[in-house]
This record gives structure tokens, sequence and C-alpha cells, in this order.
């Protein structure tokens, strides 16, 4: 019962402080012009023109809020592997402001090209490696639910950076739908929230759930103003924010692997887009609509509501497998 109070508490103060800061932080989005580009390629989408962008900071500021206040009530621990998770969430969070920045700056829907970008993901990445090797850490995969475990060696260190890459890259393709990647994260670290504190032989994990369970309140509150007809835009600075932080809560929990099923959706947005740039380099030919999948159903004329609707349920269904695998079985 007490790992349920902390939870709701957790949910709780996220969501309060998120949808309090958002009926602030909206108005004073639009008074100072800060509003989202749209790309000219999706023609259903212009009228969203206008609509403000930035809009991570809702769940971003109010996140680590609460866990301050949490941390001041002694409800929380800063343990070691939370603080490199903070480190991430927060890096991110400010890479992907300073390219929303230039895009509101250069009036258009370019902000930093995606050699720079990917130089500061990695940037990262190496950062939060140096930190998690400095913690003791082997490098050793488990598979809980087989007894398997598996010294890589240097090979883990290297699918660390891989992990923070490609999943914050995978939530920043996979948000472009009013709703999508805010409720698909929201289910995500849910999903995380519980299996790591199913794994309390790890130390500081009943924290990272606690983190999480904040996280999940907070971005329900921002779905409350992300969703169709979206009043604003978690740009980047929210999109590169919860890739990272997905990625290094997988690591810091050692469930490394059930990542892949929990951002499972994200995953297949992703190789959905590389598929689709593999197909028209090497033989001039198309296999989806438009990358990324959603904006696929778009063009098979589904509506937006339909789509998000429908990556949801398999986004639950997937976490819902990830949690049988990671706790239960």
């Amino acid at each position: 019962m007490l790992i349920l109070a902390k939870a709701v508490l957790a949910f709780m103060i996220g969501f309060i402080l998120s949808i309090v800061f958002g009926v602030i932080l909206i108005p004073m989005l639009k008074k100072l012009n800060i509003k989202q580009s749209i790309s000219i390629f999706i023609k259903k989408h212009i009228d969203k023109e206008g609509t403000p962008t930035m809009g991570g900071l809702i769940f971003i500021i109010p996140t680590i809020l609460s866990v301050v206040i949490l941390l001041l009530l002694n409800k929380l621990e800063l343990t070691y592997n939370l603080g490199i998770v903070l480190f991430v969430f927060i890096a991110y969070g400010l890479l992907g402001f300073i390219d929303d920045y230039l895009i509101i700056k250069r009036h258009n829907n370019i902000g930093l090209s995606e050699f720079q970008k990917l130089i500061g993901q990695i940037l990262i990445a190496v950062i939060f490696f140096m930190l998690f090797r400095f913690s003791g850490r082997e490098p050793v995969l488990e598979i809980y639910t087989l007894g398997l475990s598996i010294n890589l060696g240097w090979a883990y260190w290297l699918l660390i950076l891989l992990m923070l890459v490609a999943t914050t890259n995978a939530v920043n393709i996979t948000d472009g739908l009013d709703g999508l990647a805010g409720g698909l994260s929201a289910i995500a670290f849910l999903a995380f929230g519980m299996i790591a504190w199913a794994s309390l032989g790890i130390e500081g994990n009943e924290d990272i759930g606690v983190f999480c369970f904040i996280l999940v309140g907070a971005l329900i509150a921002f779905c409350f103003f992300n969703s169709y007809p979206a009043k604003v835009f978690m740009g980047d600075t929210g999109s590169l924010a919860l890739g990272g932080t997905l990625a290094a809560v997988s690591i810091v929990s050692s469930h490394e692997l059930t990542l892949i099923v929990v951002a499972g959706v994200f995953v297949i947005e992703t190789l959905v887009c590389i598929i689709q740039r593999l197909s028209v380099r090497f033989t001039g030919r198309r296999v989806f609509l438009m990358t990324p999948l959603h904006h696929h159903f778009e063009k098979l004329g589904w509506q937006e509501l339909d789509i998000v609707k429908m990556f949801w349920f398999f986004g639950i269904v997937l976490a819902a497998l990830a949690i049988l695998w990671g706790v239960w079985i």
C-alpha cells in the first residue's frame, strides 16, 4: 500500500503542477509569438500553422519542481541513478529548446541541422555513458525472464550510446500528430515505473519509479492541452527530453531489452523511415505513401484522431507485454 500511495502522490503532484503551468505558459507563448511552422508537404495540417510550440516545458519544468518538492519532503532520495536520469532529461530538453528557438527565430521549419542535432545527442549520450560507468556498473546485459546474464564487454557501452541516440530520434519522429508522442510516452513511462519498482535489487530503482510516475502525471496533463485539436505542441524541447530519458531509465533499471517492447511503436515509426529512405535510394520507389508511418495513414484518408487512438492501443498492448516480460514472468 505504501508503494501505491507513493505512486498516487507522485502522479498527482506532476499532474496538478503541469495543469497549472500549462494554463500560465500557453498564453505567454502566444504573446511572445512562439509558434510552430508547418511543413508544406502535409496539407491537412495547414490549419495548425501558428499553434504555440515549446510545450515540452509544460511537463519538463513541473517534473523537475515535483522532484524538488518530494526531496524537500523527504519522500524521495536523490540517488546516483536518479541524478544521471535527471541530467539526461534536462540536457536533451535544452538541446531541443535550442532547436525550437532557432526554428522560431528563422520563421521556418529548420532549426539545428541533422548533423548538429546528432552531435549534440551523441555528446549527451557520451557524458551519460561516462557517469553511468563511473557508478561501477558491469557491462552485463540481464535477461531476467530467461535467467541469463551476458557480459558484452565494450559492446555494452556502444549499446548504451546507440539506445540514447536512437530512442531520442524515435520519439522525435513520432511527434507528428496531436497527442501521439505525449500519450505514447505516458504509457511507456507508466510501464517503466512499474518495472523499476519491481527491480528492488537495484539501488535507487524505487526513486526511479517515483520519477516515472511524476512524469506520467505531467504528460497526461500535457495531453489535456496537446490532444486534438492541439492548443500547444511539445516541440523538440519535449520530444528529445522524453526519448533520451526513456532510454536512460531502461538502462539504469537494467531492462535494456524491455525498451524495445515498451517503445515498440516508436521503434516501428523509425524503421518505416529507414525502410523508406533505403528503398528510395536503391530502387527509386517509395514503400509508403509518406513517412513517418502516421503520415502514411493520413495519406490513406484516416482521420487524425483514429490514427492516434490506434497507435495508443498498440502502445498499451506492448506496455502490458513488457510488464509481463519484465516483472511477472
